[in-house]
């Protein structure tokens, strides 16, 4: 694999991990709307990571999700919980950041970090594979 698509990936899942600090300081600070914004990010940014050892890359949310479902959950390399996690933090990102009025629950957040976590441990142990990591 060409040492460019290793550094995008790994510069990628870094960010997929700074969003997710990002996540918990606006969790601990009541920010919650901020928080499952964060906590998306996080998920997308995994997503993206991965998508790169293939070369592939959208500037459409939708078309990182489907290339990262389409090749890696329905081909069964990650689990099919990963589809859940990834649609209900794009929701709950776009309900906090859209939707005037919304109001974001501190268990909401804390679910939505946790299930950024799941996905953060899962792209991580994929890529340690590739020997990205």
């Amino acid at each position: 694999m060409e040492r460019r698509i290793v550094d995008l990936s790994k510069y990628r899942f870094g960010c997929c991990h700074e969003a997710l600090e990002d996540a918990k300081i606006m969790y601990e600070a009541g920010r919650y709307k901020n928080a499952l914004n964060r906590a998306y990010y996080s998920i997308f940014h995994g997503m993206r990571a991965v998508n790169a050892l293939d070369g592939f890359d959208s500037s459409k949310h939708s078309g990182v999700i489907a290339h990262f479902n389409q090749n890696y959950v329905k081909e069964g390399i990650f689990p099919k919980e990963t589809s859940k996690i990834i649609r209900l933090a794009s929701e709950k990102r776009e309900s906090a950041d859209y939707l005037d009025f919304y109001v974001a629950s501190k268990d909401e957040a804390e679910a939505q970090i946790e299930r950024a976590e799941t996905f953060s441990k899962w792209i991580g142990d994929y890529l340690k594979t590739k020997h990205v990591l």
